[in-house]
């Protein structure tokens, strides 16, 4: 069988700079700015993924970002240590949280934030 690895995650989003300056602020993402035929490109390092931010242009003919909960892919999960340190440091920043810091099951509390454009974001603590 062919074997598959994670290369990245795609965000769309009409302010790429603003973006990446909330990720890396909020969440220490590794922001790598660099050319492509031309144009400005903005990389993001998180957790391990790679994360491409393309730019958004009205009449680019690409839909508004949809309301979470919603069919097809829903939200990307980050690991964390701490949660509720990382919880409160977030709110002291100024993050939308979409649910609070809860433990779904023995060893596990998550808590979901909303990111540029909507994006959802689980924060995952495992302690087992």
């Amino acid at each position: 069988m062919t074997k598959f690895t994670w290369d990245h995650i795609h965000l769309r989003t009409p302010d790429p700079e603003a973006t990446a300056v909330w990720f890396e602020k909020m969440l220490g993402a590794e922001i790598t700015r660099s050319m492509q035929q031309g144009a400005p490109r903005i990389d993001m390092k998180i957790g391990g993924a790679n994360v491409f931010l393309a730019p958004v242009k009205a009449g680019d003919g690409v839909n508004a970002p949809p309301v979470t909960p919603y069919q097809g892919l829903d939200h990307f999960g980050l690991s964390v240590t701490g949660i509720d340190a990382i919880a409160a440091d977030l709110k002291a920043k100024g993050v939308e949280f979409t649910r609070e810091p809860t433990t779904v099951r023995p060893g596990t509390r998550v808590c979901f934030i909303r990111g540029p454009q909507g994006v959802s974001i689980e924060l995952l603590d495992r302690t087992v």
